[in-house]
């Protein structure tokens, strides 16, 4: 069935029952990728996602947990002929997390050398104040045609923005992004054949509480509202890129 909706950075595992947040992705139809932050998680989440319709699971290795998990690097590798779908993976700077960050661009760029070594992954990747060092190992280890990278939540520049958009990279977008002016600035810069929508849950909130997966309305909204269209324009957009994507991938 063609999905209603696109969730396309879900942590549907930090929820408090995987099985509840497939369902609902499910009754919603909410294409949904559901990342996972490391190898170990990924058998579960195959396992509860193995005849949903519309949840496909990602295998990830976070950039902040790099310095504890790096040596699940290895399984990494053997399970990435098991799924298309690669994240959260990439590059966080922050300052929580900066020590391990010679580690992280070792595990960024073996991850983007598997991934061109396979041809058909997608992979949905972190950039927090590394768009720049993001953008170098993406040109530099996944070149185009062998594989197609997502930037989510990004905060870098426009500058970075045309980069990626010139080395074929799609965008993710959340409410809690677009609800700053920085944010609604780098999505003025995206075109709209290169967005799809994100919850991030449930690490985005709305008054107080997790969004659940697939509330992605607000961020139609919030979309429709900066790029002055209707918001079931902005929805099709959004089903169609999706497509597109992995159609020609």
């Amino acid at each position: 069935m063609q999905p209603e909706f696109v969730d396309f950075h879900c942590h549907l595992d930090l929820y408090p029952d995987l099985e509840t947040a497939i369902a609902k992705c499910d009754a919603l139809r909410v294409a949904t990728l559901a990342v996972t932050t490391t190898p170990k998680a990924f058998a579960r989440n195959q396992q509860l996602a193995r005849q949903s319709e519309f949840v496909r699971v990602a295998l990830g290795l976070h950039p902040q947990l790099v310095a504890e998990r790096a040596m699940e690097l290895d399984l990494f590798s053997r399970l990435l002929p098991e799924t298309r779908y690669v994240g959260e993976v990439g590059l966080d700077a922050g300052p929580r997390h900066y020590r391990s960050f010679e580690t992280q661009k070792h595990v960024f760029r073996t991850i983007l050398t598997l991934c061109a070594q396979a041809g058909d992954k997608v992979l949905s990747v972190h950039s927090v104040r590394a768009a720049k060092h993001v953008l170098d190992l993406i040109e530099e280890c996944l070149p185009k045609g062998r594989g197609k990278v997502v930037l989510h939540w990004f905060t870098g520049s426009a500058a970075e923005v045309r980069r990626g958009l010139e080395l074929g990279c799609l965008f993710s977008v959340n409410e809690r992004m677009l609800s700053s002016p920085n944010g609604r600035k780098i999505l003025q810069e995206i075109p709209n054949t290169r967005l799809l929508t994100e919850t991030d849950g449930p690490f985005v909130e709305r008054s107080g509480n997790a969004i659940t997966p697939g509330d992605v309305l607000p961020t139609l909204e919030a979309i429709a509202k900066v790029k002055d269209l209707a918001v079931e324009a902005v929805q099709h957009q959004v089903i169609s890129n999706l497509s597109n994507m992995l159609r020609t991938l």
